[in-house]
């Protein structure tokens, strides 16, 4: 594969740093004025740039971004009232979030808490890789750390990347229902057998975990028993959206690991959810990615 031209790098980059400061100030002042000076592009040409680039306007990527934490408030908590999700996600009043969330969604917001439909809710939200945004080698901070054994209720997704936040509604009612695994106390964890690039859909798998002091029930409807094993194992914490981990996955596998010196151990990577949404916004969110070592 041909190198990228270093011109087209440093407009990448430009861009990544828009998108970026985006996500940290999304419920701030984000008008054209404010993100050209943020690229150092000419105010006069910067939303043709914009919607050249990311395929939408300024505002209306912004309204996307505020309506993606308006989706997970409204399926995962099901307590808070759809006209607060509205201000929150900073419309006037409730009817122009519901037009707004229909228009893009093709669902009331009232429909969509009911019965969200994921996969075109996903379509929406494939924008360019944020390549520019890796970072290199020398500014990830690998550890080797020793992992003490954990035992899990664990949910097997086993259907189409897409449809995951399916799953993970039924975690968390099942959570709420039996109270086994409280999310305050006991950790969330991730097992990831299989690479979503590179798996077909309905081939993918993917164990939703919830730690258990004792193991669950053997005729429970929901959730099976699994240990996730001690050892030693690479960490990376990855601070940001959960598609950006992509980047610090590849560089365990390809850039640190054949410079290490170690050897993987028969155990899939795995991901520690420290912080989750819809608790904190996207840029906020903490996961650790854990690779098993011999």
């Amino acid at each position: 594969m041909a190198e990228m031209n270093p011109n087209r790098k440093i407009y990448q980059a430009r861009f990544d740093k828009v998108l970026h400061f985006i996500d940290t100030h999304l419920y701030e002042d984000l008008s054209v004025e404010v993100l050209a000076d943020v690229a150092f592009f000419s105010k006069f040409h910067f939303h043709r740039q914009f919607s050249a680039y990311v395929g939408l306007g300024v505002s209306k990527y912004v309204q996307l971004l505020r309506l993606k934490r308006a989706s997970y408030q409204l399926t995962f908590r099901q307590e808070v009232q759809i006209i607060d999700i509205a201000y929150d996600a900073k419309f006037e009043n409730p009817e122009s979030f519901s037009r707004a969330f229909k228009k893009a969604f093709g669902q009331t917001p009232s429909a969509f808490r009911k019965e969200p439909k994921w996969q075109p809710w996903h379509e929406k939200y494939k924008f360019p890789a944020r390549e520019g945004e890796i970072i290199m080698s020398q500014e990830i901070n690998v550890e080797v750390v020793g992992f003490e054994a954990v035992k899990v209720a664990a949910f097997e997704h086993r259907k189409a990347p897409d449809l995951i936040n399916e799953s993970i509604a039924e975690v968390i009612a099942w959570r709420k229902q039996t109270g086994l695994s409280p999310v305050k106390t006991s950790r969330t964890l991730g097992l990831a057998y299989d690479d979503p690039t590179t798996t077909k859909p309905d081939e993918f798998r993917f164990d939703i975990c919830c730690e258990v002091t004792v193991p669950i029930p053997e005729d429970d409807k929901v959730m099976k028993n699994k240990i996730i094993p001690e050892g030693k194992c690479a960490r990376i914490r990855h601070v940001g959206p959960y598609e950006q981990m992509t980047a610090k996955v590849v560089f365990l596998y390809k850039e640190w690991l054949p410079e290490s010196g170690e050897e993987l151990r028969d155990f899939p990577c795995f991901f520690h959810y420290v912080t989750k949404l819809p608790d904190v916004q996207e840029h906020e969110i903490i996961t650790d990615i854990y690779l098993p070592l011999k």
